[in-house]
């Protein structure tokens, strides 16, 4: 990645405040966890409710673990009910804000009384223990809800991002053989609504296994119902009882499905199930965001998402947090939202992705500059590697220089946050996501499984099971075992160990850098380049906003690199020839002259998920001229992809 020489220890007065509070005190529990980290795992374990304990803290039949078995828990009741013993029954665990401007607030005695009722909702129509109950919903409180009500009678929750297709939707339910499914009319995105029951009712004429669909009414849109089939919300919750007994379930019992995007193949359902997962997040969300209980925490993710999964539902409500939940995009009506919602609601925990970070940058300081943001004490990112200049536009323009940043990394498949600062112990480098947390085994490793010298590029490797990882592929544990445990087996003389599927490097302080998915780091002229690190060469360049590198089939090199970059508005008029040069002279001044891109190409904007991930595979597409042929549902802008051929033919 472009260099950013620069290292930042814990803010004093945070560090004295934190529950971490010296590199003495991080080191212990590393210590600790590495003594015996199963004993480490159970430490963290009894920090969460259980009806009975467990017998054997770790089953591990490679590649399949078990954890905390015997023990019986129930994730809807650690996350609300041992709440209400004492004054947080009457502290806010929803903040949520509509995108038309409107407000709720739900106390966790509130929002444990709906959830008791939507769970008696269930129960009435026939959803029992194990059955799976598709969630398809914007970002309103009756998502957490109904998460959770799922997860209180022992129903398998599976919930499906609202801005999935109807195709995607049918290919979810069909996959889990979900037998209810939680919707709502519309939702609000930009100004306009989505029609999500309208999405439904065209998944569910290709889906035999749904009986019922509870569909919220959050608009006034006219909605069409069957009879038999469809009930609104308010009403099968109108006369619903606001006690429910939360079900004794076993440890490993199923929580949910989380299918990943399948931009290539068939959807990977992944498993995750009760009592490792919580552990895990509540450990992690405790420890990386130093929660306490005057926090108000703002995670900007989707709910559809893993990290909404952790991190706005389990995590924080594990640990009795504050959240803030917004329903539409950053830009409505103005790309001031966030900033504005974090002023009013007076938010201390700001945890988004580089992306959105990103089109901040594109827009421009003086949005953020309109509105008081001294209340934020934490900054956190998620979902990409960070480009050192961004992170350090984040640091002086978001934090003001004074607030830490925890550069996180992890996946779906991981279930928890795996490598992280701790705020109050851990000197940051922009860029790197630093150390593993205590009680995680990882290694940057070559091919033949040896350790990799320090800044040499390898493989990223855990080493050993840790509590939320996916148990398998929901229905394809040969699928399971391929994609995770082949690169590295299992065999009499290697205990085989878990491919996290991205490439990484470790710096001489043991920080580890991520490049990006393997599937990124392509061979120019037998020379191994992870796309990222030239895109963040190219975004330090003072006029570049956005930059995607991407690679097409040439016969000379194996590989040639296209860029597609987006410029800042304050580019506009200068010669792009002479510009484009400069970005070559960049990467090849930044990494060197090999990793020069073959082609810069200028983009008003770059394609991307509703959740703001750029997709690189349409790139690709695009540049090896076969055009586009995989699954767009996820598109946010259909225009994107049509100006990008328009410029390709010209």
């Amino acid at each position: 990645m472009a260099k950013v020489d620069v290292k930042f220890s814990p803010h004093k007065a945070f560090a004295k405040e934190a529950h971490v509070a010296t590199k003495a005190a991080l080191s212990r529990m590393v210590d600790e966890a590495s003594e015996d980290v199963v004993s480490f795992w159970e430490g963290q374990a009894r920090e969460l409710a259980w009806f009975a304990p467990w017998r054997k803290p770790f089953v591990w039949k490679h590649p399949h673990a078990q954890w905390f078995v015997g023990g019986t828990t129930n994730a809807s009741m650690n996350c609300l009910d041992r709440h209400l013993g004492g004054w947080r029954k009457s502290k806010a665990a929803i903040i949520w804000e509509g995108e038309p401007g409107e407000t709720r607030t739900l106390t966790y005695q509130q929002l444990h009384a709906e959830v008791c009722r939507a769970a008696n909702a269930l129960l009435k129509l026939g959803v029992q223990r194990g059955n799976v109950v598709a969630i398809y919903m914007g970002m309103v409180p009756e998502a957490i809800v109904a998460m959770l009500a799922c997860a209180r009678i022992g129903a398998t929750h599976n919930v499906v991002f609202g801005g999935f297709s109807s195709e995607a939707l049918k290919e979810r339910m069909n996959d889990s053989n979900a037998v209810a499914l939680i919707t709502q009319d519309a939702a609000w995105r930009r100004g306009d609504l989505v029609h999500l029951k309208a999405a439904a009712d065209a998944a569910l004429k290709g889906c035999k296994s749904v009986q019922h669909v509870i569909v919220l009414q959050r608009t006034s849109e006219k909605t069409a119902m069957k009879l038999g089939r469809d009930h609104w919300w308010h009403e099968i919750l109108a006369g619903a009882s606001r006690t429910n007994e939360p079900a004794k379930l076993p440890s490993e019992h199923p929580l949910f499905i989380l299918y990943t995007s399948g931009s290539t193949g068939k959807p990977k359902g992944i498993l995750h199930t009760t009592g490792g997962y919580l552990t895990q997040v509540a450990y992690s969300a405790k420890l990386v965001f130093d929660l306490k209980e005057d926090d108000v925490y703002f995670c900007t993710a989707d709910i559809g998402w893993i990290t909404g999964h952790s991190y706005i539902v389990y995590g924080p409500l594990l640990n009795g947090a504050t959240i803030v939940m917004y329903e539409g995009a950053p830009n409505w009506p103005e790309p001031n939202r966030f900033w504005d919602i974090i002023e009013r609601h007076g938010v201390t925990i700001f945890y988004t992705a580089p992306t959105a970070i990103r089109a901040f940058i594109k827009w421009g300081e003086s949005w953020p500059a309109k509105h008081d943001l001294s209340s934020l004490r934490l900054l956190g990112t998620v979902g990409e590697p960070i480009n050192p200049e961004v992170w350090m536009w984040y640091h002086s323009v978001i934090g003001k220089q004074r607030c830490p940043i925890v550069d996180t990394w992890w996946q779906t498949e991981t279930g928890a946050i795996m490598i992280s600062p701790v705020p109050g112990a851990t000197t940051t480098k922009p860029g790197t996501a630093t150390k593993p947390l205590p009680g995680i085994a990882v290694d940057v490793v070559r091919k033949d499984g040896t350790s990799c010298d320090v800044n040499e590029g390898g493989l990223l490797v855990v080493k050993h099971p840790w509590p939320s990882m996916l148990r398998t592929i929901y229905g394809n544990d040969v699928r399971y075992r391929e994609a995770y445990w082949s690169e590295f087996p299992k065999t009499r003389k290697h205990p085989g160990w878990y491919f996290t599927g991205d490439g990484a490097k470790r710096d001489k302080d043991g920080y580890i850098w991520i490049i990006g998915r393997v599937d990124d780091v392509v061979n120019v002229s037998g020379h191994r380049l992870g796309t990222a690190e030239i895109e963040s060469a190219l975004v330090s360049h003072k006029l570049v906003a956005e930059a995607a590198v991407v690679a097409r089939p040439d016969e000379l090199k194996g590989h040639a690199l296209v860029a597609f970059v987006s410029l800042k508005s304050s580019a506009k008029g200068l010669n792009t020839d002479k510009l484009r040069e400069e970005l070559r002279a960049l990467v090849a001044k930044e990494i060197g002259h090999f990793a020069k891109p073959d082609e810069v190409r200028f983009a008003e904007s770059l394609p991307k998920t509703r959740s703001g991930k750029i997709m690189r595979r349409l790139l690709r597409e695009i540049v090896s001229g076969f055009g586009v042929t995989g699954d767009v549902s996820t598109l946010e802008d259909m225009s994107v992809l049509e100006r990008l051929h328009k410029g390709d033919e010209e």
